[in-house]
């Protein structure tokens, strides 16, 4: 459009066009609008979901230990990757903190101004009576014959307040509104996500979570040297652990025995633990793998099991170099055949202590090769085996160094018994070792629980917050939010009354509440008529 003759510019046709500067405090200021805007709190929120991917993707340090190392293992180049990303520790990581900080930020400061607005709101009498029905979205009229002006107002300031609408008098008109309840819902919605990220937030400092292998038989103490590892949250301290004892006195498997298809698959774990807290007695618990045992605010979960033979060293001059039950690691799901490390560095001499490595075949069978395979997951005393290649030399214990007890350096140890020529026992058995390393028994074969015990604080709270987070959203999905008028003026003789409705957002049902209104009421007018109410 090109502009006037007569048009007046200050400036010259050719001047460019100078945006104005902003200093410091107006780039804060449109800082924090826009990281305080729903839409930066949304983003923030998607982003979160996405940042959360990788841990469940990638084994943690915090909820399986023994799954990064196995990573570590299977994939050292990624691995390096991964580690320095953080990705073995995702929930602590720079970036997810950021992430959530950010987002804790952005819905605090989206829903204190809110608060503050919707608390005027509440106090504030409805908008004055708009001059014009016909342009609302909703609206009608009625002649009403025989019904002066005060009547119909207050028959319609009744019926309004009925319908639990807060009501005011302008003029010859009534102004009502409700639905407050949905902004309040709303923010009863954002206030909890607020609080489920702060009780995240506070109560992950005060979680712990921990793994122990049990083998039947034997003890656990809820003490933090008896943990095979504990990822502690940042203001754990030796107090955080609550004194009691747990033995696992059996654990029983199922196994399908009837379906040739799925013979072998394991149906059923069930362990039979006994506890014991500070002055009390013992009880018997059963925990399954979805069914945890709560005690003294720690939730123990069946994660795993297998088999742990239990195994005793003996030097030549009859002294125990080691003796116990040593968990082995299945390595086949179905058949149960489990690799495990013994380290018996009681020998009386640091150069001469010795290390196993070996396989337990539960239901041994032996290939047309000369090699051993498992061919039920079930231990029999006659068809299990234990076959294991011995080594002699320093086994790594005495560097005061952790060490995987899966597996065994054998860096600078000499081999004296191999793959074709191992150590094999049955259950009972003695083998004596070459070159007067003494002898190995294996006693018997031991089943154990791989249990993970967790403390979380916080659930309580989160619980809380999530419901009252579906509480607020529900709310704010299913109350509308009205605003309704009724207007009277007398013509002639008659009473003209109108009727009119607003809807803040999509409201199917606005037309439909209109007339509901208008017949509710013309309802109360005869009544009204013969017993006139006092105009308040």
């Amino acid at each position: 459009m090109s502009r006037p003759s007569d048009a007046q510019n200050s400036f010259a046709d050719d001047a460019p066009v100078v945006n104005p500067r902003l200093g410091a405090l107006e780039w804060v200021r449109w800082g924090w609008r826009t990281l305080t805007s729903m839409r930066t709190a949304l983003l923030l929120l998607l982003a979160l979901a996405v940042a959360a991917v990788p841990g469940s993707l990638i084994p943690q340090h915090s909820s399986d230990p023994n799954g990064v190392i196995q990573y570590q293992q299977a994939n050292p180049g990624l691995s390096k990757v991964v580690d320095a990303l953080q990705g073995f520790d995702v929930y602590t990581s720079f970036w997810f903190s950021a992430i959530y900080l950010l987002l804790f930020i952005s819905l605090i400061g989206c829903v204190v101004p809110r608060l503050k607005h919707h608390w005027k709101a509440l106090r504030k009498a409805p908008p004055r009576t708009p001059s014009r029905f016909t342009q609302l979205p909703a609206s009608s009229s009625a002649v009403l014959p025989g019904v002066t002006v005060a009547q119909a107002m207050d028959a319609a300031e009744r019926v309004l307040r009925s319908a639990r609408y807060r009501t005011a008098r302008y003029g010859d008109s009534v102004s009502a509104e409700r639905g407050y309840l949905r902004e309040s819902g709303n923010l009863l919605f954002h206030s909890a996500l607020v609080g489920v990220l702060l009780a995240v937030f506070v109560g992950g400092g005060f979680t712990y979570t921990g793994q122990k292998i049990l083998p039947a038989g034997q003890t656990f103490v809820n003490l933090q040297t008896s943990y095979d590892s504990l990822n502690p949250g940042r203001f754990f301290s030796d107090d955080s652990l609550a004194p009691y004892s747990l033995r696992l006195d059996r654990l029983d498997v199922k196994y399908e025995q009837q379906n040739v298809a799925a013979l072998g698959q394991p149906l059923d774990y069930t362990a039979h633990v006994t506890t014991l807290l500070p002055n009390g007695k013992p009880e018997q618990h059963v925990i399954k793998v979805n069914d945890p045992l709560e005690i003294a605010g720690t939730s123990v979960y069946l994660l795993g099991n297998g088999y742990a033979p239990d195994i005793t060293v003996r030097n030549t001059d009859g002294s125990i170099a080691f003796q116990g039950a040593v968990p082995f690691r299945p390595t086949e799901g179905t058949t149960m055949t489990s690799l495990g490390v013994v380290k018996a560095p009681d020998t009386g001499n640091p150069k001469k202590q010795i290390g196993m490595v070996g396989f337990l075949y539960p239901t041994a069978a032996e290939r047309t090769d000369g090699s051993f395979t498992s061919i039920f997951p079930s231990v029999g005393r006659s068809q299990t085996l234990l076959s294991m290649q011995v080594f002699e030399g320093d086994v790594g214990l005495d560097a005061g160094t952790p060490k995987n007890v899966y597996e065994l350096d054998t860096t600078g140890m000499k081999q004296v018994m191999g793959i074709k020529n191992p150590l094999q026992l049955k259950i009972g058995e003695t083998r004596t070792l070459p070159d007067g390393l003494g002898s190995v028994t294996l006693n018997g074969v031991d089943r154990y629980a791989a249990f993970d015990i967790h403390h979380d604080p916080s659930q309580g709270l989160v619980a809380l917050f999530v419901g009252l987070a579906v509480l607020g959203l529900i709310t704010s999905l299913l109350v509308p939010r009205r605003r309704m008028w009724i207007k009277v003026r007398q013509e002639g003789d008659d009473v003209l009354v109108e009727y009119a409705g607003l809807a803040r957002g999509d409201d199917p049902n606005l037309v439909r509440a209109v007339s509901e209104l208008e017949r509710n009421h013309h309802a109360q007018l005869p009544a009204a008529a013969r017993e006139p109410a006092a105009v308040r």
